[in-house]
């Protein structure tokens, strides 16, 4: 079996101090189902089923820096597939730019200006707007959120484990973030299912199961202005205009007053940046979140040994565990870059202006940088994964509280669940940005 596998999930089990040992199971539903080592990657129909790795082990082995023509026309795109490569030009914003955009689709520097968030700038006007939220979104800050996020993961919990069946994605993975969302924003939790729902409509613009305005497939030119293209921005804006109303009038709302504070250089975010910021931080917020959950708990359902490795008595190592989920979700699955100057790289001469796609996914699985990156090992030690774009200027914004909230559910369920299983296959987003599990059908039962 080639070992991209599809078919199967290996684990890495630890029981007390005993060895660790690995068990390979044939799991019913596995994690991709794609075998194509020949996938378009331009098209938002290449994740359908599931992560292409196959594509990524073969670009990996023997072509690491493949050109790609974009489906549809358009300029095509160089793609970086392998750990070392990523981490390295990662570092490089001089060399690889943001500031053109950070999709695969073509942009006008007039389109940039209207969309962009601190996403699409590069240092040092990105230090610049990072200062402005980074400490709404710091380590510490999140921390604090710790009792809020486990009484909603117990209150999803035990609703799910009153139905026995359920779809985990939508009871559980999609509420913890879209409820924790409207808590730190400082918005009232009624207003949560709605904020995501446009928040959906923006980041799975390629999913019609999510817009009206699939990317691909309509007329968007209209929205081109608009953040990812689309009209659903036009109602968050409304939405962000309210809450700045109220601000100005002296209330505090949530972090959202931390982020429109002056900074010690004496910067201030613009209106139609905090708008900008708003749409990115109701959709990204969400979810990256929603899928590295959904990968964890399709994880646990087609492995009861992960479930009991984690109820062990004496594991402790839930660090560790929430990297490894969250490596193995890799729900970003790239970020485009524009090179700035011409440069050479595997033989190939990489052109000024020429598109860069940087393959976070196919990092995450390169067994150059990740021992056996096919099989989930809870106690991974100083686990190398790329996700949150570490080791570059644009690491996640979110990250301490996409860490923090996949660790408490997997706590939460350790504590609570005595088997999980799959019923029925899942079904993916499709897209070839945002990577993850849309529907996972379950079977629970508790303790």
């Amino acid at each position: 079996m080639r070992a991209y596998a599809p078919r199967h999930l290996a684990i890495s089990a630890k029981s007390g101090g005993g060895e660790a040992h690995i068990r390979t199971l044939m799991a019913p539903y596995p994690f991709s189902r794609s075998h194509d080592p020949f996938v378009d990657l331009s098209s938002q129909d290449a994740f359908n089923e599931g992560a292409p790795f196959a594509t990524f082990d073969r670009m990996r082995r023997d072509d690491p820096l493949a050109w790609s023509e974009m489906e549809g026309g358009g300029q095509g795109f160089w793609n970086v597939v392998r750990h070392g490569d990523l981490l390295e030009l990662n570092r490089q914003p001089d060399l690889l730019s943001s500031a053109s955009g950070i999709r695969m689709e073509d942009q006008s520097a007039e389109e940039y200006e209207a969309r962009k968030t601190f996403q699409e700038t590069d240092p040092p006007q990105h230090r610049a707007f990072r200062a402005l939220v980074s400490k709404a979104f710091s380590r510490a800050t999140m921390a604090g959120y710790e009792e809020q996020i486990r009484a909603i993961v117990t209150r999803l919990l035990d609703d799910a484990l009153e139905a026995g069946e359920f779809d985990a994605t939508d009871a559980i993975a999609r509420h913890l973030p879209m409820q924790m969302l409207a808590q730190i924003i400082g918005v009232p939790n009624d207003d949560a299912a709605w904020l995501v729902e446009k928040g959906d409509a923006l980041i799975s613009n390629a999913d019609p199961d999510y817009t009206d305005f699939v990317i691909d497939k309509v007329d968007t030119d209209e929205y081109r202005m608009l953040p990812f293209r689309s009209p659903a921005a036009v109602e968050l804006f409304d939405y962000a205009n309210r809450l700045l109303a109220r601000i100005d009038a002296g209330e505090q709302i949530g972090v959202l007053n931390l982020v429109l504070e002056e900074t010690s250089h004496g910067t201030a975010m613009s209106r139609d940046e905090f708008r900008n910021f708003f749409c990115l931080l109701v959709a990204a917020g969400n979810d990256t979140t929603r899928y590295s959950i959904s990968a964890t708990i399709h994880a646990l359902a087609n492995d009861p040994a992960l479930l009991a490795q984690i109820q062990a008595p004496a594991f402790d190592q839930w660090d560790e565990a929430t990297d490894e989920m969250i490596r193995w979700a890799a729900p970003t699955s790239h970020f485009r870059r524009t090179a700035t100057r011409d440069f050479e790289l595997h033989g190939k001469t990489v052109r000024a202006g020429d598109k860069v796609v940087m393959w976070f996914l196919s990092g995450n699985r390169d067994e150059a940088a990740i021992p056996d990156p096919y099989r989930i090992d809870l106690t991974r030690p100083r686990n190398p994964f790329l996700s949150f774009g570490q080791g570059g200027p644009h690491i996640c914004l979110g990250m301490w509280l996409a860490k923090l909230e996949v660790k408490i559910v997997l706590q939460e369920l350790a504590r609570r669940v005595k088997r999980i299983e799959q019923t029925a296959e899942h079904r993916y987003l499709r897209s070839n940005f945002i990577h993850g599990i849309k529907t996972l059908p379950v079977r629970v039962e508790r303790k």
